[in-house]
């Protein structure tokens, strides 16, 4: 593009303000209605067409904002990634592949309690997006865990805020790294899928303001994303893009943001509205929506300033684009290779070791065969489907890994799955019928398993491992029936562990889910549980690191398991199981009145999560928090040293056990509750530990700034501090305390 302005990010910010007011002062309002507008689903320049389509550019990414030939005003590209850069791996006429790496999915990363961790997964993916030619990731995905059956749930953090903000800030800390732009989503309070385009949350505003905002409050203060997508659903009846105190008031007043806001694709009604609330970019873009705004404006119904505000900012974003900079060029040749390590590692932090009696785990170096048990073995599931899968060059499955270790799996078996898995994915695959069929990953029913075959493991094999799937996605919220066991994946843990324990052999179960499923009523049967979640392309590997011993699990859970779906504080306010269509992309079903689909009131207000389960005093089958390793820690020398703006907590972590290891601590706080119903404990900050050795001592540092102990209160609609008695506790998970003092607050 000849003479295209070209502007450094960093030391040029008043050049970029003269050259965009520059602009603002050539374009016309159909050319400043056009930037606004994206260039559409299949990428073509809305009005001009001598670029060609823009989709070709870097095919499979999601969107581009439309250039302006005229004044020489270039583009930026967007790409889904919440889990890695989405583009397509193969291009017409090119016989190379664009494979991208394919890192462990959002819960994963919660799940390590690793935000130096999660950021150097960030910058691995902010490096792709660079090689490929991606100005814009559309990640990290960091809604609330409101209830297990959410379909999206896979690409979000955790059910707690504040683990969902330091994870997302440290997510787009290392994207931004090397100039590429973050974009966390959705905000906000975009908790189902199930006419995910037209629900209504109905919540309290202390609820908003504590739960729903607050992860992304931390975000934007601490991350400092470049752009930021807001939600399709309606918060007490009006849609966020069009919703003026969320998105100018609260996102750039208050937390400060400067950067793009856009919309999700195809999300909200009126433009004109989305202008005057201070959403930037409309995306994908259509022409109505360009038509819409420039009648407004003609009509006297939109200010030209909200106009121009939207233009500035998208111009600012377009200008500093890595694509936008001198001498910048892309490779299309990321380290694939590197990023394989660092995806195979960050996702050991996050496995979660949830049972480990008479140390099942690790195997015991005596073990050369392994009776490999379940689908998912062969089949693994490296992440969720959507927007928010990844095209990647390979997925080591969880027979792969173990071969890779060293260990022997019995072929005759391994091939009863293999032709068990292609047969029944091939008849599954006929079933589908539902729209965006395309999008979600046709998975095999459990191979039904006979005493014979069993037996005959049992007679090879020196221990057993089963593997459980769960795939979720995009689109559809999952089922009561995907939560709970089938009766053949019930019937397989029980007749394995049975046989296997008559003669003296373990039995490990390994869950390669997306989201939580129930466990209380089986997990005493093996001897071993290992959560792996979706862990991403190397997941095969990074499990059998952790069954091997060669990697000692440190992850936690960044959500409660609980006993039965009924004992959610949210399960009588979720679609639970209801069928009703799930409306198009492209379209808005009719409001019906119909509740959890059309509303969703949030009756449980601030208690989500273990707020609910601990303040309730419900039985759960694993705390919020929770986690095992392979060595033991103890807690001592508990301080607390309180000043007038902060909170400091000191515990010395020593390593009691017999192997390296490092410990996730958590900071819970009690306050008084005398004037505001207040929970039981709230997570207020978080450390992990290096890795120790045996006997060896670190003294972790947890600090908590004294405004963070406030609540929101609806009559002063102001955050207010409560005096008196506050219950600091430094603790394994939510139902573990290790060590507690009291403070008083004036």
């Amino acid at each position: 593009m000849a003479g295209v302005v070209l502007l450094c990010a960093t030391s040029c910010k008043s050049k970029i303000d003269k050259t965009i007011d520059e602009m603002l002062q050539k374009m016309t309002l159909e050319e400043k209605a056009r930037i606004i507008v994206g260039t559409g689903n299949e990428g073509r320049w809305v009005s001009e067409t001598s670029f060609g389509d823009m989709k070709n550019i870097v095919p499979g990414a999601a969107g581009t904002t439309c250039p302006i030939e005229r004044l020489d005003i270039p583009f930026v590209i967007l790409s889904d990634g919440p889990a890695g850069v989405n583009i397509d791996s193969t291009r017409e006429n090119e016989s190379g592949t664009f494979y991208c790496t394919h890192f462990p999915i959002g819960t994963v990363m919660s799940s390590t309690w690793n935000t130096e961790l999660v950021e150097n997964v960030g910058r691995a993916i902010g490096d792709e997006a660079m090689h490929y030619g991606v100005d814009v990731v559309l990640g990290p995905g960091m809604n609330i865990h409101r209830h297990p059956l959410n379909g999206r749930n896979f690409e979000y953090y955790s059910e707690d805020p504040l683990l969902t903000g330091k994870t997302a800030a440290a997510m787009i800390r290392g994207i931004q790294a090397n100039g590429v732009a973050a974009c966390p989503k959705h905000f906000a309070a975009n908790n189902q899928e199930t006419n995910r385009m037209g629900n209504d949350v109905q919540v309290s505003q202390r609820a908003l303001r504590e739960i729903y905002l607050k992860g992304f409050e931390i975000a934007v203060r601490e991350g400092h994303p470049k752009t930021l997508m807001t939600s399709y659903n309606k918060i007490n009846g009006i849609s966020v893009s069009e919703r003026h105190d969320l998105v100018t008031e609260f996102l750039r007043d208050e937390c400060g943001f400067d950067g793009t806001v856009m919309t999700d694709w195809y999300g909200g009604d009126h433009p004109e509205e989305q202008m005057k609330a201070g959403n930037d970019l409309i995306m994908p873009g259509q022409q109505w929506q360009m038509d819409s705004i420039v009648n407004a404006v003609n009509a006297g119904r939109l200010d030209i300033k909200y106009v121009d505000e939207c233009v500035r900012r998208i111009l600012k974003l377009v200008y500093t684009s890595p694509r936008n900079q001198p001498g910048h060029t892309y490779d299309n040749n990321p380290d694939l290779k590197a990023h394989a390590e660092i995806t195979r590692q960050s996702a050991t932090e996050g496995i979660v070791l949830l049972k480990n009696d008479a140390q099942a785990l690790p195997i015991a170096s005596s073990v050369k065969n392994i009776a490999l048990f379940g689908c998912a073995s062969y089949d693994f599931i490296p992440g969720g489907t959507g927007s928010g899968d990844v095209r990647r060059a390979y997925t080591v499955s969880m027979l792969e890994g173990l071969q890779n270790a060293g260990y022997e799996i019995d072929p005759l078996l391994s091939a009863r799955y293999d032709e068990f898995v292609k047969k029944s994915v091939a008849e599954n695959l006929t079933k589908v019928t539902a729209r965006f069929a395309d999008m979600v990953r046709i998975r095999p029913d459990e191979m039904p398993l006979t005493e014979s075959e069993i037996a005959a493991q049992v007679q090879r094999a020196d221990y057993a491992i089963i593997t459980l799937g769960r795939t979720c996605g995009e689109y559809y919220d999952r089922t009561s029936s995907d939560f709970v066991l089938t009766d053949v994946e019930r019937a397989m843990i029980e007749n394995v562990c049975r046989a296997f324990h008559a003669a003296g052999k373990k039995v490990a179960v390994v869950l390669n889910i997306g989201g939580v499923i129930e466990t209380a009523s089986w997990k005493n049967l093996p001897d071993a549980i290992l959560c792996a979640w979706q862990p991403g392309q190397e997941g095969g590997n990074s499990v059998a690191d952790l069954l091997s011993g060669k990697q000692n699990p440190s992850g936690k859970l960044p959500m409660t398991f609980p006993v039965v779906l009924s004992d959610i504080g949210a399960n009588a306010n979720f679609p639970v199981d209801q069928t009703s269509e799930n409306v198009s992309v492209a379209s808005r079903r009719v409001d019906r009145g119909e509740k959890n689909v059309d509303f969703t009131r949030y009756d449980e207000g601030i208690y989500v999560g273990y707020r609910w389960f601990d303040s309730r005093q419900v039985e759960v089958s694993y705390p919020f928090g929770y986690g095992l390793s392979y060595t033991t820690f103890d807690y001592s020398n508990m301080k607390v040293k309180q000043s007038g703006k902060e909170i400091k907590v000191t515990v010395d972590i020593t390593n009691s056990g017999t192997v390296d290891g490092k410990e996730v601590v958590q900071l819970y706080i009690t306050a008084p509750g005398a004037s505001m119903d207040k929970p039981a404990k709230e997570l207020k900050a978080f450390a992990k530990t290096s890795s120790l050795k045996p006997g060896k001592k670190e003294t972790v540092t947890l600090v908590v700034k004294t405004d963070d102990l406030r609540s929101f209160d609806e009559t002063s609609k102001k955050w207010q501090l409560e005096p008196g008695t506050y219950k600091v506790m430094v603790a394994s998970n939510s139902r573990d305390i290790r060590a507690t003092e009291t403070i008083e607050i004036k």
